[in-house]
């Protein structure tokens, strides 16, 4: 007799969350130093952070793809972390806390994308 399969779509949200992860461990810590120590202490010159600098680099459309990876990754990594984590601290959540949860990185990564898309 073959077992069934239950269909989920939890590896979808495991993948979001060990993508944003991976990009948080590798990339955020770089942002951290950057925008808290590197500029305010003179290590690089505040030009580089300048908004001109930063709008072109938002316009421009590797900038765009980088700034939406780094919001979208960073939100759905926070959320799913989040979520497993009301479990940890004896919140069993059911499908409202998962709709809440997940709707909000959703909201978060499509008002990204459109704000990216939008900007000139």
């Amino acid at each position: 007799m073959k077992a069934e399969l239950k269909r989920t779509n939890e590896p979808i949200f495991w993948l979001l969350f060990g993508a944003g992860g991976m990009l948080s461990a590798l990339i955020g810590a770089m942002l951290v130093f950057i925008t808290s120590f590197a500029v305010p202490l003179g290590i690089l010159p505040a030009e580089v952070f300048s908004y001109a600098n930063m709008q072109g680099f938002a316009q421009h459309f590797i900038g765009k793809v980088f700034l939406f990876a780094i919001i979208a990754l960073f939100l759905w990594h926070a959320v799913h972390r989040i979520f497993h984590s009301l479990h940890d601290v004896g919140i069993h959540t059911g499908p409202l806390a998962r709709l809440l949860c997940y709707g909000i990185a959703f909201v978060g990564t499509m008002l990204a994308g459109w704000a990216l898309l939008v900007m000139a």
